[in-house]
């Protein structure tokens, strides 16, 4: 009977967490969680604390009255972005950007990660990774200056040659056929070699007796690459490509907002753009911050469904 009443008592009282064991934890990865302490601090600050802004999207903001002082308005500036003319024309351009670079932008990082790996000179290789990783430091003003070297009308190296050969000058930078193209073609240049090191990292993960399996089954280069690298990095692939559908509603506001003008207008302007213009030189924050929210809520929904696709095509996913 007491060993029935001591069970009983197990059962319907759980032990609680010993705070001794916890003060110990706390003492043992003390410098852990020092380290911790600026990324947590970061995110509280400049994330999270900043959420509370969202309430101007559902008020005539005033900076005179403030967040709290100004007046409720509800849904009314998301009826205003609705009802824009070019607001739908904003988002086809924002979504068709984004695709481009997805498809366009990832391949690249791939290839290059690939190639990079089948190098056995250290020091080729080396230079090789300096060489396209050097371009992701400059800026997007820095490359609109060697674009324009390049591509302007009237002193471009490509247009000085199109001359030599009897043609006629093309104004790219100005005409809409090109746009998109040098859109996609600088960010490429500017971000391959980034990308290259993370999948640089992901093959390094990859056990070499798989290669050596393949080599023992008569496998060539070309049937390891596709049998084991490519699968090795499939869960990289997947997990950066689920955030870039995340962020589909952001087509790189700096790079566009420097290569824009006014005649480009209808294939390169973007709702930042347009929310940069309406937000802070028309200063309507509240249309701005509206602008946002829809945007934040369209890539959540965008994550948790490509999250649930890759679940379901055998991937990770990323939770």
């Amino acid at each position: 009977m007491k060993d029935q009443a001591v069970l009983s008592s197990s059962l319907t009282k759980p032990e609680a967490p010993s705070r001794s064991k916890l003060v110990k934890a706390l003492r043992r990865y003390r410098w852990y969680y020092l380290m911790m302490l600026p990324g947590i601090l970061y995110f509280l600050i400049y994330h999270y604390v900043p959420m509370a802004g969202i309430i101007i999207a559902f008020k005539d903001y005033n900076l005179r009255e403030g967040i709290f002082g100004s007046e409720w308005v509800g849904f009314r500036n998301f009826q205003t972005i609705f009802g824009t003319p070019d607001f739908y024309e904003l988002v086809r351009n924002t979504v068709v950007i984004s695709f481009y670079r997805i498809v366009f932008g990832m391949f690249p990082d791939i290839l290059l990660a690939l190639l990079l790996n089948e190098i056995r000179k250290k020091w080729f290789k080396s230079v090789i990774q300096t060489v396209t990783y050097g371009p992701y430091f400059l800026s997007w003003l820095i490359v609109y200056g060697l674009t324009t070297a390049f591509l302007a009308q009237d002193s471009g190296i490509v247009n000085h040659y199109i001359q030599e050969l009897g043609g006629t000058p093309i104004n790219f930078l100005a005409n809409s056929e090109y746009f998109r193209s040098i859109l996609i073609g600088t960010d490429v240049w500017k971000n391959t070699g980034y990308g290259a090191i993370i999948y640089l990292a992901a093959l390094a993960t990859i056990n070499q007796e798989l290669y050596e399996a393949a080599v023992m089954d008569g496998a060539n280069r070309w049937r390891q690459v596709w049998h084991v690298t490519l699968p090795g990095i499939r869960d990289v692939f997947l997990l950066l490509l689920i955030l870039r559908i995340g962020h589909i509603m952001d087509a790189g506001f700096e790079q566009v907002y420097i290569f824009l003008n006014s005649r480009v207008y209808g294939v390169g302007d973007i709702i930042d753009t347009w929310v940069f213009r309406r937000g802070l030189e028309e200063l309507e924050f509240s249309v701005a911050v509206a602008t946002n929210l829809f945007k934040s809520v369209i890539g959540f929904i965008l994550v948790i469904g490509a999250n649930r696709l890759s679940k379901k095509f055998g991937g990770s996913g990323i939770w």
